[in-house]
């Protein structure tokens, strides 16, 4: 090894213990306690809206079975280069994105370079913080239609879409918008271990347990049949539409959470033992069957009430609660719903997050709890005012479209190229001790085909107005 990367290695074991180097009395970095933990954590930020309101309607309207091919071939890529990544990135340098991409510019020798990679490393933090605060405006929807589930009133709605539209208006909101924030950040400040890998472990199984029974209770519906049809028999000309390939890139993309500082930070708590090829593929696994359940829920019950198979939040808030307004016993199967719904959320907001809490503990050594409330803050102070729709919709498009493939693309270039050559796949093949190695295809698809693609992802998103 070279002096700068044996430098990087000594910082790296240093913070792995929480202390810089030479300080005196170390403070033990919390980690993920279990492999299954860190798994369904993962799966858990994977796992949002982009299930539940786009991907059955990008299955639907892009050629039913047909768009799984190309989804499913963009899932095994990004699943074994990109989450693999960000995994193997975080753990190798024991820290989130500002104090990864520093590390990666000084093992390059760069003048200045820990100071020149924290300040990229900012790109990803921010995204994530900002995407995070619109997302809390839809878990703040979310909650309102649970409570609104259990007493009745939601069942009772006569016209479904005003009733989202006075949740979704300016101050509309403000109750069960801090609702979601407070569950959210009492888990943070409990940490990794005792916070979100113990609420990972119970809501995500509960998710998809919950999904799985109302997807059986839509497939009992009169007129479901139309609805399965529709979805999964191949109509195999979309495939020569470039349309049909660009959404399925964007909807594996962004379903997989790649963004240089989600699964970057969680893998940053990740201990060595862990094989995080078996990870990433658990994850893809887990994803694409999230959305796969959300696709037998929405498109079947939709055709069997003659509704309109719409995207975004319109297809959960509106067109969906309309659904269960019809079907005997709607009002159990909403509760279900909407509860799977605020789980989900929940486990995604965690993750969006967590970056911006490490870096404020890490890059100013504050403690968990004021890390947790400087974020709480600002998630505060400029969530409130994105509560409309219309607003919190243009502030999610701009972040996803302009910010978050950015993050990813950095995050890429720095353990792809500016790392040493080799040094990605080593860090992927630690706990791999019983697997064979990966091949040299890792770093021709990781440092290439990744990179490449990821680049096509901005671009793209540019260009259509958002792919994911």
């Amino acid at each position: 090894m070279t002096n700068n990367e044996n430098l990087v290695a000594e910082e790296a074991a240093a913070t792995e213990i929480g202390a810089e180097p030479g300080a005196q009395g170390p403070k033990k970095r919390d980690t993920f306690a279990t492999r299954a933990g860190f798994i369904l954590a993962c799966i858990g930020s994977a796992v949002g809206m982009a299930n539940i309101w786009l991907f059955p309607y990008r299955v639907a309207q892009l050629g039913g079975a047909a768009f799984l091919i190309p989804y499913f071939v963009f899932v095994l890529l990004l699943g074994f280069t990109g989450v693999i990544g960000e995994m193997s990135f975080g753990r190798a340098m024991r820290t989130g994105p500002m104090g990864a991409f520093g590390k990666a510019m000084e093992m390059r020798g760069v003048k200045n370079g820990k100071v020149i990679g924290k300040a990229i490393g900012l790109i990803p933090t921010l995204g994530s913080l900002a995407i995070a605060i619109g997302y809390a405006v839809v878990l703040g929807w979310a909650f309102n239609y649970l409570v609104a589930a259990l007493d009745g009133q939601l069942m009772a709605q006569t016209n479904m879409g005003a009733f989202f539209s006075g949740i979704a208006s300016n101050f509309g909101n403000v109750g069960f918008h801090l609702l979601g924030l407070v569950v959210t950040f009492l888990v943070m400040i409990a940490g990794i271990s005792r916070g979100i890998e113990r609420v990972n472990k119970v809501l995500m199984p509960t998710f998809f347990v919950l999904f799985f029974i109302i997807a059986v209770r839509v497939a009992t519906l009169p007129g479901a049949d139309a609805g399965y049809m529709y979805l999964l028999v191949p109509r195999w000309e979309a495939l020569l539409n470039p349309t049909t390939w660009v959404y399925a890139l964007g909807q594996a993309f962004f379903s997989l959470s790649l963004a240089g500082c989600g699964t970057l930070v969680y893998g940053s708590y990740l201990k060595k033992d862990v094989d995080v090829v078996y990870a990433a593929r658990n994850v893809a696994i887990f994803d694409t069957i999230a959305g796969m359940l959300a696709a037998c829920v929405v498109v079947p019950a939709v055709f069997a009430f003659g509704l309109d198979v719409s995207s975004g939040p319109p297809l959960l808030f509106i067109t969906l609660a309309q659904v269960f307004q019809e079907m005997p016993f709607g009002g159990i199967f909403a509760i279900i719903l909407f509860v799977a719904v605020v789980f989900a959320a929940i486990t995604s907001l965690m993750n969006l997050f967590e970056a911006p809490v490490e870096a404020l503990q890490e890059q100013l050594r504050l403690s968990r709890g004021a890390a947790v409330g400087v974020v709480a803050i600002a998630a505060v102070g400029i969530g409130l005012f994105l509560e409309s729709g219309d607003v919190v919709s243009v502030w999610m498009d701009v972040i996803s479209i302009y910010v978050i493939p950015v993050g990813a693309f950095l995050a890429a270039v720095m353990f792809f190229w500016v790392c040493p050559k080799g040094f990605a796949k080593k860090q992927a093949e630690l706990g791999r001790a019983n697997a064979l190695p990966l091949g040299k295809w890792f770093d021709f698809a990781t440092r290439y085909v990744f990179v490449i693609v990821t680049a096509a992802v901005i671009v793209l998103g540019i260009f259509f107005g958002g792919i994911g």
